[in-house]
């Protein structure tokens, strides 16, 4: 199965729009674009009925956007400023949950947060989520 990584804007056009299984959001990425409630949005039109969004949240209950730049340590270049958002699970929960999303699962593994979310509305196939059984499925690229 050997594809091309695809590097496009989530919220522009994509392959398969309402066809996807599941969207996984590593790394804080649940901040895309600064507003986690239209990154909801955008992730419902992405998955198929029943589908399932995977994200990482901030440990603490913290609701938060603001511009930030990329950073190359040791050099000079800045990038350009970019919309994004920090959100811990208490308020990535209440945000869902007006927009009508369910809970499908809570967890917490080497001291990160994540939070299952299935689509909104009479759209789900099946409610169960269960977290991994090993955190070994679990990694990150960030420095610790």
């Amino acid at each position: 199965m050997g594809g091309q990584a695809l590097r496009r804007s989530v919220f522009g056009p994509l392959p398969g729009e309402g066809r996807w299984g599941t969207v996984l959001l590593m790394d804080g990425n649940i901040g895309i674009g600064g507003d986690p409630g239209a990154l909801l949005h955008r992730t419902a039109q992405l998955l198929r009925p029943g589908g399932l969004l995977m994200t990482e949240t901030d440990p603490a209950d913290i609701d938060e956007r603001a511009e930030v730049r990329v950073v190359r340590h040791g050099r000079d270049t800045v990038g350009e400023p970019f919309p994004w958002a920090r959100i811990g699970t208490p308020a990535l929960l209440r945000i869902a949950d007006r927009a009508g999303w369910r809970t499908a699962a809570q967890w917490a593994a080497g001291g990160r947060r994540f939070v299952a979310l299935r689509t909104p509305g009479n759209r789900s196939t099946s409610s169960s989520a269960e977290p991994p059984k090993s955190t070994a499925v679990i990694s990150s690229q960030r420095p610790r």
